[in-house]
Parts: structure tokens; C-alpha cells; sequence
């Protein structure tokens, strides 16, 4: 089966798709810097290709991706397009309330820009539950991958770092620069951690500030973590991991 793109249906396909599965997925990413060997689009590739992984096994259908996120902290490299938190919540909310009107009850956003989407997901989400009586979750690959990634060796959750670069070598192959892979390991923060895996007393997450990032920028031209170690058949267990849980979560909705 092909992944259903509303953006290449008819409207009477549309219609037609949705009583068939009823549901929507909304792949959101950003556009901001991943170092020198990956794409500034990778957030939204990622969220795009596990849509399409899950599109094709369950007949699911896949909204235009959000192509911005949230990216202040990356606006110190170029082509980085940063979106204020507000406005990406009003406007993830009208998308999933325009498809709401015309009859989707159930929604799956993926989050391809990790940590610092999810709380303007979070309250756009919310609302939507609250006021427009649908189903909305939140699949996040840091979050719903915590058991493949330490069954692969991966290391900890930085910025283009072997998790993203793996995922990104076994999916968009054309995409991935390896003569120009760069290696930046910050010194660890005491009781302060992003990675979702992190057992330990931790701090909540902030963005950093643009002078934060300088160093990973001086260093590895915005890479935080080790890309040289990446893997594309760590990759794809990674992404056939990913997929396999959102089928899962996708059924459990059909399911009700």
C-alpha cells in the first residue's frame, strides 16, 4: 500500500480515506541546522518517513508535514527558520481543527524536533481534546525508542549526533555527507539531561541560548555527539522499531 498523502487526494478521496481508517497523522519537524552532514530539513524528514512507514500498513492518512518548529537556540548557524512556541500551537491546532470539521476524530503528531517541541504540543493538544472532542497523541522517536536505542550501543541524545545520522544514512542515504561528519562530546551538565533514557536527578529541559551553542558550533559546526559512529543497519532496526509502535498506536485508535 502507498502512504496517503491528503495533499495528493481528491477531496472525495479524502472523504473516503478517513472512513476507511480514520486517522490522521501530522508529521512536524523543523528547519534548523544539523551540522555539516545533515540536512536542515532532518526533523521533518524523520517525522515524514515513519508517517509513510506507518501510512503504508495502515491505510493512515498523512497531512502536509509542519516544516518549523521552535529553533531560537539553532538560529546561530544559517538557514536555521525559527517559529515562536504560540504561533506553532495556534497553528497546529487549526490544522487538526480543520480536519476535525470535516469528520477525522483521531490524530498521531510526530515529533521530529524532540524535546523542545513537545510543550507547545502538549497545549495545543490539549485544547484540541478539550474543545473539539477528538483524540490526539504525541509519538516522539527519543521517547518511543528508549529500548532499541541502548539494545544498539547508541549514546546519549545530543544534535545530529549516531541517532539521527543512522536513522537519517538508512533513510535519505542522498542526503547524508559522511566526508564531512564532525564529533563534538560537551562535558556532562550536573543534574541536567535531555535524553529520555537519563536515570539519574536531571534539571527540565530549557532551549539553550545562542552562546551555548557557540562552542558546538567552533567545534563540530553545530553537531552535539558522535555521527562518526553511525550505523545504516543500526539505522533501519531503529526505524522498523519506530514504525512497528506507531502501527501499534495507530491500531489502538482504529480500535477505540
Amino acid at each position: 500500500m502507498l502512504p496517503k498523502w491528503l495533499q495528493r487526494m481528491t477531496w472525495e478521496e479524502f472523504e473516503l480515506n478517513l472512513q476507511r481508517c480514520g486517522v490522521v497523522i501530522i508529521p512536524v519537524g523543523s528547519t534548523e541546522q544539523h551540522g555539516a552532514h545533515l540536512p536542515l530539513g532532518t526533523d521533518t524528514f524523520i517525522a515524514k518517513v515513519l508517517a509513510e512507514g506507518a501510512s503504508e500498513r495502515t491505510g493512515a492518512i498523512i497531512a502536509p508535514p509542519i516544516w518549523y518548529g521552535w529553533s531560537a537556540h539553532h538560529m546561530v548557524l544559517p538557514g536555521t527558520v525559527t517559529i515562536r512556541p504560540e504561533i506553532l500551537a495556534e497553528l497546529l491546532f487549526d490544522v487538526i481543527g480543520s480536519l476535525a470539521h470535516h469528520g477525522a476524530k483521531n490524530f498521531v503528531i510526530i515529533n521530529g524536533h524532540r524535546i523542545v517541541n513537545i510543550g507547545w504540543m502538549q497545549i495545543a493538544c490539549e485544547k484540541t481534546q478539550r474543545t473539539l472532542g477528538v483524540k490526539t497523541v504525541i509519538f516522539d522517536p527519543a521517547y518511543m525508542s528508549k529500548e532499541i536505542v541502548s539494545k544498539l550501543g547508541f549514546g546519549p541524545v545530543g544534535h545530529a549526533e549516531e541517532i539521527e545520522s543512522s536513522h537519517m544514512l538508512h533513510s535519505y542515504p542522498e542526503l547524508y555527507h559522511a566526508e564531512r561528519v564532525l564529533d563534538y562530546v560537551p562535558e556532562p551538565k550536573p543534574l541536567f539531561s535531555a535524553d529520555p533514557r537519563f536515570q539519574g536527578d536531571t534539571l527540565c529541559y530549557v532551549p539553550s541560548t545562542m552562546e551555548d551553542m557557540r562552542k558546538s558550533v567552533e567545534v563540530a559546526k553545530g553537531t552535539s555527539g558522535s555521527p562518526s559512529r553511525s550505523c545504516r543497519e543500526k539505522g533501519k532496526e531503529y526505524h522498523e522499531h519506530l514504525v512497528e509502535r506507531l502501527v501499534t498506536v495507530i491500531n489502538n485508535m482504529q480500535e477505540g
